[in-house]
């Protein structure tokens, strides 16, 4: 009876996505990275600790979607929790991660004033109650830093946030003047911080020893300082199978059991680091070699750093991740954790519960007494930022970014990164930067290799971008073409809502003075009560395109990613969270599973002219 359960629903879910099917088998042949057409279900999300995992060797495939997602029981929690190392090594996955109370943020719950479906229509003011505190857990009330000088006005009418691409600052600091090259500049001016987001990282600063970039600015520079690039990350793991007896091993179970499918990290965590630092040889010449190189297992000569044994277990889970946008992102921060609960909440009551984005909460590991390795130390925010929404606040996002991609420790994470869970840090012989350095400005507190603190002034440098622009060029010349595919994203015939129910257009911040971060930054009037354009809901969703890796969420989220903003699309030649889309086409007909109904309108009720009316109107975004 299992067994014809289970093949009643394997056939209902490929007529479902049947559509979407065709255009998705070439490429999935030939990318080798993983995707999915299995909606998640699964609501347990699992405590992860901090031991390094060891891969088995299975002879079957590992895509994310060979086994349908159910809950794990609290066997099976505890027993993945013992081989599953977190994927973002500041921040554990938190098995209260869709539960845990957050403060709203001065936005009412259930309101749909914030935030609009329709690209015409403004959304209306956030709140008319100034906020000057803010309950940051069921336990700790927090007091907002003082760095940003501002009085609290009246809350103002709402306005729209300035976009350009002009490298000019939003009014939250001076634009000051451009620094000269080999300048050492205090920062505070948009000139100083962008000169700093675009320093270049040397060893002697504590780069790497694994590292994909040597500044920010790499990976965030078209078309200006902020915005994205062509650069990718690459991330790894594997896939256990849990059967009912609560045993989890790299096979799937025999039907008619059902097992439940978890994601591992590879060694070390998921991510696969593109770069290293040159490692001494101890027979010469040559007297420098790349020891610590990251490469996606099996590595069977792993033993030449620390004397372990060989790597021998295979990652079949592989991913890239393209660079993100950081423009605009202080307004987005500035969006309160409500809003976009009532986003998920109206989402599954519009459709039907066929979209419903999924918000997590995860830590701010810059407030009070928050211990990275310890999640539940730390206050909770509704995540927003990167693919799988693992950051709240632009601080955590930063010192985040400065470990796993530049390989700088700093105050809110000091431990260095390891080589696939090789020690290669201060005191390995490779690093040659110590990671308990005090802060140049403040000796009593500790700053790692990040003694400056660059990690502040790459803060208040995306909190002072303003938001990518559309096109006015573009929908003055195309208007008639324009207006008929925004209209068209919004209103797809056949179905009961459109792109824009996920791609959420307009929306607005919180009023100014209100506390987030756990206490630690009251939003100013430059980011208060702003509308913003970003085109997305900033939630994870499953549309059959998941990378198949787990970080904050728990694995419920394995086959979801956030929905990319799309202000500023227009700047991107490689779509979708692995680039592997080159036209806009690609990436729509990619989509499925919570996507599937608008798909599936977007082939049969519309002609070629207005399929092409959509994408003109996303190339003037």
């Amino acid at each position: 009876m299992k067994l014809l359960k289970l093949s009643v629903v394997v056939l209902f879910l490929s007529i479902l996505v049947l559509p979407a099917i065709f255009n998705r088998v070439a490429h999935s042949a030939s990318s080798g990275t993983t995707s999915t057409d299995t909606t998640s279900t699964g609501t347990t999300s699992t405590t992860t600790s901090t031991t390094t995992s060891t891969s088995t060797t299975s002879t079957t495939t590992d895509s994310p979607s060979t086994a349908q997602e159910t809950p794990l029981t609290e066997q099976q929690s505890a027993a993945l929790s013992a081989t599953t190392d977190e994927a973002n090594k500041v921040s554990g996955s938190d098995a209260n991660a869709a539960s845990d109370p957050v403060d709203p943020e001065g936005v009412a719950a259930g309101t749909t004033d914030t935030f609009s479906y329709d690209p015409d229509t403004d959304p209306a003011a956030a709140s008319s109650t100034t906020t000057t505190t803010t309950t940051t857990n069921s336990t700790t009330t927090a007091t907002a830093s003082t760095d940003v000088a501002y009085a609290c006005p009246p809350t103002p009418a709402p306005t729209s946030a300035p976009a350009d691409f002009d490298n000019q600052t939003n009014g939250l600091i001076p634009q000051g003047k451009p620094i000269p090259p080999g300048a050492t500049p205090t920062p505070g001016t948009f000139e100083a911080d962008k000169f700093i987001f675009s320093a270049v990282d040397e060893i002697k600063d504590g780069l790497g020893p694994v590292y994909n970039a040597q500044s920010c600015r790499e990976c965030h520079q078209n078309p200006v300082t902020g915005a994205i690039s062509q650069i990718n990350e690459l991330r790894a793991g594997h896939n256990l199978y849990c059967d009912s007896n609560n045993a989890c091993g790299p096979n799937p179970c025999p039907p008619p059991q059902v097992c439940t499918t978890k994601f591992v990290d590879a060694p070390g965590g998921s991510l696969i680091n593109d770069r290293s630092i040159p490692t001494k040889n101890t027979h010469t010449p040559p007297f420098f070699g790349a020891k610590a190189q990251e490469r996606v297992p099996p590595l069977y000569t792993a033993g030449i750093i620390g004397g372990g044994g060989p790597i021998t277990g295979p990652e079949k889970v592989r991913t890239f991740r393209t660079s993100l946008n950081t423009l605009g992102d202080g307004f987005v921060e500035a969006v309160a954790n409500q809003t976009l609960l009532n986003i998920a909440a109206d989402q599954a009551s519009r459709t039907g519960g066929q979209v419903h984005g999924q918000p997590i909460r995860v830590p701010v590991l810059e407030s009070s007494g928050c211990d990275p390795t310890n999640p539940a130390t730390c206050a909770k925010r509704v995540g927003r930022f990167g693919w799988k929404d693992q950051h709240a606040s632009l601080l955590s996002f930063s010192g985040d970014a400065y470990l796993n991609e530049i390989g700088i420790t700093n105050f809110l994470i000091l431990t260095e990164n390891t080589s696939l869970g090789r020690f290669v840090g201060f005191g390995s012989g490779i690093d040659q930067v110590r990671d308990d350095q005090p802060c140049a400005d403040d000796p009593s507190k500790t700053c790692g290799e990040d003694t400056e603190q660059d990690i502040v002034t790459f803060t208040e440098f995306m909190r002072a971008t303003k938001a990518p622009p559309q096109d006015p060029d573009i929908q003055s010349v195309f208007k008639t073409d324009i207006n008929a595919g925004k209209a068209l994203f919004n209103n797809m015939p056949g179905v009961a809502f459109s792109c824009s129910v996920c791609h959420v257009p307009k929306m607005m911040t919180a009023p100014p003075c209100t506390v987030i971060n756990g206490g630690t930054f009251r939003i100013p009037a430059a980011l208060g009560n702003k509308i913003i354009q970003p085109f997305s809901d900033f939630l994870l969703h499953d549309v059959g395109t998941g990378d198949g890796i787990v970080q904050n969420g728990g694995q419920a989220t394995r086959t979801k990613v956030r929905t990319p903003p799309l202000w500023g699309v227009r700047t991107r030649d490689r779509l979708l969270h692995d680039g592997s889309a080159l036209t806009f086409m690609e990436a729509i007909m990619r989509h499925g599973v919570e996507a599937q109904p608008v798909i599936t309108a977007f082939n049969l009720n519309l002609n070629d002219q207005q399929r092409k009316q959509i994408i003109m109107y996303l190339e003037s975004l």
